[in-house]
């Protein structure tokens, strides 16, 4: 396969992997959760789900990394600009990936907390 058809190939499986990510916390109470609770969670579960993964701060990431890893690939002498690309994209991607995760996470915590639970972590 060539590596131009490899990284789509690869940040899409990455990226479907991710999918569920930051979603499924299990956030900390003070005190016992009430009647409500579970239906509460399983609503903001399904608004942090609705969030992108691939948002624009991924796709700059992925966009710095490609960058940063042409340039260094370019410069390595047993390296290449477009494999050092491909790597920085994928890395960038990851990174990006992880962020829109702890913002997923913070969506179902900040959502539970907003419909009245005593959310702590």
């Amino acid at each position: 396969m060539k590596p131009m058809l490899i990284t789509p190939l690869a940040l899409s499986i990455l990226l479907g992997a991710c999918a569920d990510l930051g979603t499924n916390v299990d956030p900390i109470l003070d005190g016992e959760p009430n009647a409500q609770f579970q239906s509460d969670l399983a609503a903001c579960r399904t608004l942090a789900r609705n969030q992108s993964q691939l948002d624009r701060e991924t796709m700059a990431s992925a966009a710095i990394g490609a960058g940063i890893g042409g340039v260094l690939g370019e410069v390595d002498d047993d390296g290449d600009a477009l494999g050092g690309a491909l790597a920085g994209a994928l890395a960038g991607a990851v990174a990006g990936g992880a962020e829109a995760s702890e913002r997923r996470e913070a969506i179902v915590l900040n959502c539970l907390r907003g419909r009245g639970h005593a959310v702590v972590g």
